[in-house]
């Protein structure tokens, strides 16, 4: 496990009624290679935990006094270049070209995953689309497995910003 943790706190944000989303995502693109992320919270943050560990990030979690929640992300050291996949996607590497692309980047949600979706009904099944999003688009994902669509994803090699191929399935 990761010694060098930086230090987020996002109750304030949360007892204020605001998302914490943005700012956990942004703490976590500052991170230095091998450092982890501290995070307290006014709750256990179970579905930020599925997206980092998508991000490459091992989860230790604490209950602290009055309800609120410490998480400890360390960096998975094997993690580093892996792909993120929908189920049935296993095989991209057959897929056909991207017919279609998207420049996403510096668009705020719900913004890239409207313009996402509608791309896609407009393209016939098997087709692909490539997309750059400025952040993993967490909340996309499983929409587009939900409706059929597969999927793979990873932060380009600068970890600036977040690729990803989808594969229109059946309408």
């Amino acid at each position: 496990m990761s010694s060098r943790f930086k230090d987020l706190d996002v109750r304030p944000i949360l007892k204020e009624g605001g998302e914490p989303f943005p700012a956990i995502m942004q703490a976590v693109q500052a991170l230095q290679p091998g450092e982890g992320l501290r995070l307290l919270a006014t709750f256990r943050p179970t579905p930020l935990l599925t997206v980092m560990a998508r991000r490459g990030f091992d989860a230790e979690i604490n209950e602290l006094d009055h309800g609120d929640w410490e998480v400890l992300f360390s960096p998975i050291p094997s993690a580093a270049g892996n792909i993120a996949v929908s189920t049935g996607a296993e095989e991209a590497a057959g897929w056909p070209d991207p017919l279609w692309q998207l420049d996403l980047v510096g668009q705020e949600p719900p913004v890239p995953m409207e313009k996402v979706l509608s791309r896609i009904d407009l393209m016939e099944p098997g087709e692909v689309l490539f997309a750059l999003f400025s952040d993993e688009p967490v909340f996309l994902m499983p929409e587009l497995e939900k409706l059929g669509h597969q999927w793979v994803g990873k932060p380009d090699m600068n970890g600036s910003n977040y690729r990803m191929l989808i594969r229109v399935g059946g309408h």
